[in-house]
C-alpha cells in the first residue's frame, strides 16, 4: 500500500527533527567542551583557596563560634532525623494503607484535629515529623491531616512537655499554654490548608510509597530510609549553617532592645525562634533563660520554634517543594503567634 502524502510528510518532519536534535546535542557537547579548561582550573584552584582561607581564619573567635553552633544544631537534630526517616520507611514498607483509613475519619475536616492529637505519640523534634508527614501523604492520608500532624508532633509530645515542665518549675500554666497553643495552631493550619491549599504547590514524591507485591519489605524499608535520610540530611545542614550565621552575626544588645515592649517582644521572640532553629526538646530551657521577656513572648518562642525554623523550612522545601514551604511557613508563623497571644493572654 502506498503511503499517503500526509504520512510521508510526517516521516520527513520526524527525520528532520531527529537530525536537528542530533545537531543540537552535538553543538551542546561542543559548547560544554569549550568550558572544560575553565572547569579544570576551577577544580584545581577553588579547593586550595578554600583550604588556605579556612586555615588562616579558622582560629578566629567568630569562626569558632559559627562552627560550634552549626555542629551543635546538626548533632542535636540528627538523632531525631534518623528516628523520623526510620519511621517513614517503616510506615512505607510495613503499615497497610487500610490502617490509616480506619484510624482517621473519612471527612478531612474531622481528620485534621484527630491527626493533630495523634502528634503526641511521636517523641521527636521537627526534623522527624517532615519525612513521616511525607510518607503519610504517600499512603493516602489527606495532606491537611498530615500537615496538622507535622506541626503538632514536635510541640506536644511527652518529651517536649516534660522538658517544658522542668524548665519552668512550679509553673504548670506554661506547660498547659504550650500544649493548647501548639495544638490549636496545628489544627487551624490543617483547616486552612483544607480550605486554601492547592495540590500544585506540593512537589510529587519521587519514590514509591507502599508495599509492592513480590518485593522484600525489608528492602523497601532500607531504600525508603536511605532516600529520606540522605535527602533531608543535606537540607538539615543548610538550615544549621543559616542558624549559626545568625547566632554569630547578631549582637546580644539587640535582644535587650526588644525586651521592654510587650507586643514587640512577642514578634521578636517569634522571629528569633525561626532563626535560632533550636530543637523542640531544648527550646524550653532557652525560653526560660530569657527572663527579661514577658511570659507570652516566651510562649510564642516555644510555639513558633517547633513549627517554623530555618532548618525546618529547608527540610520542607526539599521534601514538599519551595512553593509549599514559603506559603506554609509564612502562614504558620502568623497562626502560631495569634494562638500564643490569645491562649497566653488567658492562662498566663
Amino acid at each position: 500500500m502506498e503511503k499517503t502524502g500526509a504520512l510521508v510528510a510526517e516521516e520527513q518532519a520526524a527525520a528532520v527533527g531527529t537530525v536537528a536534535d542530533g545537531a543540537g546535542e552535538s553543538d551542546a557537547r561542543q559548547e560544554r567542551g569549550r568550558y572544560w579548561p575553565l572547569l579544570l582550573v576551577g577544580a584545581a584552584v577553588v579547593p586550595g583557596t578554600a583550604v588556605v582561607l579556612l586555615g588562616r581564619w579558622g582560629d578566629a573567635p567568630a569562626v569558632q563560634a559559627w562552627r560550634t553552633v552549626c555542629l551543635a544544631v546538626t548533632v542535636q537534630a540528627l538523632p531525631f532525623l534518623l528516628l523520623g526517616t526510620a519511621l517513614s520507611g517503616a510506615i512505607n514498607a510495613f503499615v497497610p494503607e487500610r490502617v490509616f483509613t480506619r484510624v482517621l475519619p473519612r471527612r478531612p475536616v474531622l481528620a485534621v484535629p484527630v491527626a493533630g492529637v495523634a502528634g503526641a505519640v511521636l517523641p521527636g523534634c521537627e526534623c522527624a515529623s517532615v519525612p513521616v508527614a511525607s510518607s503519610l501523604i504517600g499512603r493516602g492520608v489527606a495532606p491537611a491531616a498530615a500537615f496538622a500532624f507535622l506541626l503538632s508532633a514536635p510541640a506536644i509530645n511527652p518529651v517536649v512537655l516534660t522538658a517544658t515542665a522542668i524548665a519552668f518549675p512550679g509553673n504548670p500554666a506554661m506547660v498547659l499554654a504550650r500544649l493548647l497553643a501548639s495544638l490549636a495552631a496545628a489544627v487551624v493550619m490543617g483547616w486552612l490548608w483544607l480550605r486554601f491549599g492547592r495540590e500544585e504547590w506540593l512537589r510529587p514524591s519521587v519514590r514509591h510509597t507502599g508495599h509492592q507485591e513480590g518485593h522484600s519489605r525489608w528492602n523497601e524499608f532500607r531504600l525508603g530510609f536511605q532516600h529520606d535520610f540522605l535527602h533531608a540530611g543535606g537540607f538539615l545542614v543548610l538550615g544549621a549553617m543559616a542558624a549559626a550565621t545568625f547566632n554569630v552575626a547578631v549582637p546580644r544588645s539587640v535582644l535587650d532592645t526588644f525586651a521592654g515592649a510587650p507586643w514587640l517582644s512577642v514578634l521578636f521572640l517569634a522571629g528569633l525562634a525561626v532563626l535560632l532553629a533550636v530543637c523542640s526538646e531544648a527550646d524550653a530551657f532557652l525560653a526560660a533563660s530569657l527572663t527579661g521577656f514577658p511570659p507570652i513572648a516566651r510562649l510564642a518562642f516555644m510555639v513558633v520554634g517547633p513549627m517554623v525554623d530555618l532548618k525546618l523550612i529547608a527540610l520542607q522545601a526539599g521534601t514538599f517543594g519551595r512553593a509549599f514551604a514559603v506559603r506554609f511557613s509564612a502562614a504558620t508563623v502568623v497562626v502560631a503567634v495569634a494562638c500564643s497571644s490569645v491562649i497566653g493572654g488567658v492562662l498566663l
